[in-house]
């Protein structure tokens, strides 16, 4: 029988230290001290967020491992049932799993960086029309329980609420964080420009600029996501959609 790499046994360390910590956190978060607002997006910003995807991260391994939508699907089942039990917590990372891992599976039909380039150029639109006058914008005004079951919940500390970005948005940093090891990408910096564009969104939100000008309940995630990918990697899928000629054959088809 082959051994486990160096590698692959230090990240699987990590990830349990991690998943530790988290647990832990979430365990005793209400019962924290309560900060006033602007702390309050620091911790989650650079604290929280930062620690949780730190998990996709580390699970980048798994993005060529065989039956990924199998096992996302039933992961999401293992979600809701974990949900339906009352066991939130769990369900909560239950639901970062399947969406990581339906992720991975969906990156195997990217052909090549363009597609995934094209998909970073038009989903931003799409999120920021759902959530300003779309099924978005209704659900958080109109079902908020709708949201909350379809969100991942990052809890406040010292209170009984949470910040939570929706499953979609975790999906396309999986996406895009395992195109980055797939076509040979920035990936540390990619990961840390797009784990800290939650927490600019988040702080964007907090002070709500947009949202009165717009007469909005949230913001949109994947705008500054997209950015994250995009911006940090843009010399180098530059070249790879112009080495390939990966545009004009996706624009023909």
């Amino acid at each position: 029988m082959g051994r486990a790499s160096p590698l692959l046994t230090r990240r699987v360390g990590a990830f349990a230290l991690l998943a530790l910590v988290l647990g832990v956190y979430y365990a005793v978060a209400e019962s924290l001290t309560n900060f006033t607002v602007w702390p309050e997006v620091a911790i989650l910003s650079f604290l929280v967020i930062p620690t949780v995807f730190a998990l996709v991260y580390l699970a980048l391994p798994l993005w060529r491992a065989r039956g990924l939508f199998l096992v996302g699907l039933a992961t999401a089942v293992l979600a809701a049932a974990l949900e339906a039990a009352g066991l939130d917590v769990l369900a909560n990372f239950a639901k970062l799993g399947a969406v990581t891992l339906l992720a991975f599976w969906f990156l195997s039909y990217f052909e090549t960086a363009a597609w995934v380039v094209l998909v970073a150029v038009i989903i931003p639109w799409v999120d920021a029309y759902s959530v300003w006058r779309g099924p978005t914008k209704h659900i958080l005004t109109h079902q908020r329980e709708l949201f909350t079951t379809f969100s991942f919940a990052f809890p406040v500390p010292g209170e009984h609420s949470t910040a939570q970005l929706g499953l979609p948005d975790l999906l396309f940093f999986a996406l895009f964080l395992a195109a980055t090891v797939r076509f040979g990408l920035r990936t540390r910096l990619t990961w840390l420009v797009m784990t800290l564009s939650f927490g600019a969104t988040m702080a964007v939100t907090v002070a709500g600029w947009l949202s009165k000008t717009f007469d909005i309940n949230g913001l949109p995630a994947l705008p500054l996501l997209a950015l994250g990918f995009l911006v940090p990697n843009a010399d180098l899928l530059w070249k790879k959609v112009r080495a390939q000629g990966a545009w004009g054959q996706l624009t023909r088809r």
